[in-house]
């Protein structure tokens, strides 16, 4: 069973999110979507919010999917799951420069786990969490970047929903 880990903070699940996931679903036998915490990025909503955030937008989603909470090494989260390869979404340019690398250090790790990139679909390259976020925290509508559910919960969040 060849298995994919599709790794990020999902704060909030974007579009482009799920055009990866829905794409990656197709590529693999399951494909496990990891939520993991990262302070750094000064996520919005708890692990647990943007899990069951994640669990339901892609619950229309054609395929093997499970969502898995991580707070590890990605490679030891990979190797956990029984995985072949990590997918990852790129956008730019700059994008490939960081994945670039971080594959590089993960083949390291682990050189029988294969890193995988998808390209985003045009139309939703621009599309970035932290920008979607930044938009909501000025009163800007993020409609276009996320479903309507996930901007609700954003606007909730913020005490405007």
């Amino acid at each position: 069973m060849k298995i994919a880990v599709y790794p990020g903070t999902f704060d909030p699940i974007t579009l482009g999110h799920l055009d990866i996931i829905r794409r990656g679903a197709h590529l693999v036998d399951k494909l496990v979507v990891g939520v993991t915490t990262n302070p750094s990025k000064e996520p919005m909503f708890s692990v647990a919010e943007r899990m069951a955030m994640v669990r339901r937008e892609m619950a229309d989603i054609d395929g093997n999917i499970e969502v898995v909470e991580f707070d590890s090494l990605l490679m030891n989260f990979a190797e956990a799951q029984g995985a072949s390869a990590i997918l990852r979404g790129l956008r730019a340019v700059a994008d490939f420069e960081y994945e670039f690398q971080m594959a590089g250090m993960n083949q390291q790790l682990n050189d029988a786990i294969e890193t995988v990139f998808l390209m985003a679909d045009v139309s939703l390259q621009p599309i970035a969490s932290k920008l979607v976020k930044e938009i909501a925290r000025y009163g800007g509508s993020i409609e276009k970047f996320v479903t309507p559910t996930v901007a609700e919960d954003v606007r909730r969040h913020l005490g405007r929903g």
